[in-house]
């Protein structure tokens, strides 16, 4: 058993353990084992970095076994620069998912620390699948535990959330489904995803290929105008559900562009750059200004994720080293911010019940400890140079300008509105006086909940102030994913 194997399946066994454990009153026991198999989860992944050839672009760590011997189905596994930070950042985020979760779930906790150790291993396995139909177990298993995360723990219309969130992301993989399949017949009964990046494809059939994927991976990232599952879902989520969704499940289908949209339809990814280049200018600017009209914090939150998902599918379709680079800079950076921002929405909510930013005011006056951190992360959010939020969406910009110059101004516009939803959330909910007695009798964070936000706020101004070890391992994979790109398929 490889690395990529544990970091797949030493969350799962944890999980499945955990769910064993089974009554309440062994709650605390559960809580430990949970956090000992996140722990040991995100030490198993830091080999994976230490042991990376960085200047190579070619598949490491690869394992392969036969599974379905009939369909020609391996267990394939293995990762490159495009990939890498991914595996990390997923264990990374469900330590600090249990932590977050430790006092405030008290029903259930065996089931509720067991979906997301599973959940993590499922969404690990989505990085690292090399095999197309081992890519959609993984892809379509993770909306298991998140779909009983939000249903079972979410709020009062979590049922109502979890089936929009089920049938939005399921209808869109069908698509994806009937594509995997034709690949696989026009591969000669192949599931190798390497191998359908060098099938000489004409121009009708990349099309159909490229709007197949794109159903899933935009719905997925989300991108307008199908993105309206994602503040419903969070709304009703559970803190760390929405941590998790907000920092990883939405990467599984930025993730899916880099993997099977570009590399195997490039003529067609060519094509429809404009198209996905539009929509994403979209999301950046009009869904950056419904942020600013929120009167929910966690809704406030949701819509900032998707336009800052917007600068990752523009920074793809530029098809140039530094936007792609950039974008999957977001992404990581992305991932950081969104969990830190959600989780002290958590905090908030755990203490007063209410998302409401009007019930709010002045909060910096009983809680400075927690103010400043929240300060931090909005600050991320906004993208202040220092920040992992400036990295990414820096680069994005330079990028677009590069291509087009009115591109590159519409996309830097979005930090503007950026500023302006996050700032002014946190001058109505932390600054001024103190808003109302519920406020005046606020306690500030604990130790567990300070150590929980100073691991997050570690990472966000590590990957601000230092970004090469995150920059320098993709350089590689995607010099030659666009290299690729740039050659056409047809025949």
């Amino acid at each position: 058993m490889g690395l990529l194997s544990l970091a797949i399946w030493v969350p799962i066994c944890f999980g499945v353990v955990l769910l064993a454990l089974g009554r309440d009153d062994q709650a605390g026991v559960v809580r430990w084992v949970a956090l000992v198999g996140a722990v040991v989860s995100l030490l198993v992944t830091i080999p994976l970095y230490t042991g990376f050839v960085v200047d190579s672009a070619a598949m490491q760590f690869v394992e392969k076994a036969l599974w379905i011997e009939r369909f020609n189905i391996h267990y394939h596994l293995g990762i490159d620069g495009i990939s890498l930070w991914l595996i990390p950042l997923t264990a990374f985020i469900t330590v600090v998912v249990v932590i977050s979760a430790w006092e405030v779930i008290t029903e259930r906790v065996n089931q509720y620390m067991g979906a997301f150790l599973i959940l993590s291993g499922l969404m690990i396995g989505v990085f690292s699948a090399l095999d197309g139909m081992l890519f959609y177990v993984f892809f379509e298993a993770t909306l298991i535990p998140m779909y009983l995360i939000i249903g079972i723990w979410g709020g009062p219309n979590k049922i109502y959330a979890a089936f929009k969130f089920f049938l939005y992301t399921l209808m869109g993989s069908l698509l994806m489904l009937v594509a995997l399949v034709y690949l696989y017949n026009a591969a000669g009964g192949s599931f190798d995803i390497l191998a359908w990046h060098k099938l000489p494809l004409g121009a009708s059939v990349q099309t159909l290929l490229f709007f197949a994927f794109f159903a899933a991976f935009a719905v997925k990232v989300p991108m307008w105008p199908v993105h309206t599952w994602l503040p419903d879902v969070h709304v009703e989520a559970p803190t760390g559900g929405s941590a998790v969704l907000a920092a990883i499940m939405l990467k599984l289908g930025a993730y899916g562009f880099l993997r099977f949209s570009m590399p195997i339809a490039p003529d067609a990814s060519h094509e429809w750059a404009t198209f996905v280049i539009v929509l994403s200018l979209i999301a950046v600017l009009y869904v950056g200004l419904v942020a600013m009209v929120q009167k929910d914090m966690k809704k406030l939150v949701a819509y900032s994720s998707v336009a800052h998902m917007g600068f990752v599918t523009l920074g793809f379709f530029l098809f140039n080293n530094l936007g792609v680079s950039g974008a999957i800079v977001q992404m990581i950076a992305h991932g950081f911010v969104s969990a830190a921002m959600f989780l002290c929405i958590g905090v908030l909510y755990d203490r007063m019940h209410s998302r409401q930013i009007a019930d709010y005011g002045g909060v910096v006056n009983t809680m400075p400890k927690f103010a400043a951190f929240a300060l931090l992360f909005v600050m991320a959010n906004c993208g202040l140079p220092g920040t992992a939020g400036f990295v990414g969406e820096w680069m994005v910009i330079l990028a677009a300008v590069k291509v087009n110059f009115w591109i590159g101004l519409l996309s830097a516009s979005a930090l503007i509105f950026g500023a302006a939803y996050s700032l002014w959330m946190y001058k109505r909910v932390y600054l001024g006086s103190v808003g109302n007695d519920h406020v005046k009798e606020l306690v500030d964070i604990n130790g567990r909940e300070f150590f929980m936000l100073s691991l997050l706020a570690i990472a966000v101004l590590v990957m601000g102030v230092y970004p090469k070890p995150f920059t320098d391992v993709m350089d590689a994979s995607v010099t030659q994913l666009l290299q690729h790109v740039a050659v056409s398929k047809l025949p």
